[in-house]
């Protein structure tokens, strides 16, 4: 089974662990950012995936407690603060899942809006579309069912993010549990990431 550690020390130059908590993501950032994702749950018999930002700590996180592949899972912040949940709305082959942002209620508890954020179906042929709420605009995930490497793309078909196996800095291409995810500038980080969530639940990864 592959491990993922935390770098002994930060990369002085890359946004810390706390920045991220403090809402830093959900917004559009300038500049191109890779995180490391582990499609392992922290908690002990859990299911879910953990996410590492540049300066090699947890960064964001899923914790399943139930079966993998769950019907709900909250996407958390490294602090455990809800900011995605995500459910599943149908079965077998019409599946679909919906995303709602979650917000802080003033008592520390997470608190979801009443309208999706995002929609996300599979696709008749491989991969899966996504559409948001209100605005219409969509995204399609490119890839294969249980295949570590796909893409993220808009509806122009700019590639917005891309998702691999996480290769070493001497080459030795880590397991496929153990992903980089490229998330390009003035993308909303968030969104990508609540979208690899979900592409990870409807190819039951976590």
């Amino acid at each position: 089974m592959a491990k993922v550690r935390p770098l002994p020390a930060a990369v002085p130059s890359s946004p810390s662990s706390a920045d991220q908590c403090q809402g830093v993501l959900g917004h559009y950032q300038r500049r191109q950012a890779v995180y490391t994702v582990w499609m392992k749950s922290l908690v002990f018999n859990g299911s879910g995936c953990t996410v590492y930002g540049a300066d090699g700590r947890v960064a964001f996180r899923v914790d399943n407690y139930d079966c993998r592949g769950g019907r709900e899972v909250f996407f958390m912040d490294c602090a455990g603060n809800a900011l995605i949940r995500i459910q599943r709305k149908s079965f077998w082959m019409f599946k679909r899942w919906e995303a709602c942002r979650c917000f802080d209620d003033g008592e520390g508890l997470g608190v979801e809006t009443t309208r999706p954020w995002f929609k996300v179906k599979k696709s008749l042929k491989n991969g899966a579309n996504a559409t948001m709420h209100g605005s219409g605009m969509t995204y399609v995930i490119d890839g294969y069912a249980r295949k570590s490497d796909y893409k993220i793309s808009g509806a122009d078909g700019a590639v917005v993010a891309t998702v691999g196996r996480k290769h070493t800095p001497s080459g030795v291409v880590l397991g496929d549990d153990v992903l980089t995810l490229t998330v390009g500038a003035e993308v909303d980080h968030l969104l990508v990431l609540g979208l690899v969530v979900v592409y990870g639940l409807m190819n039951r990864c976590l």
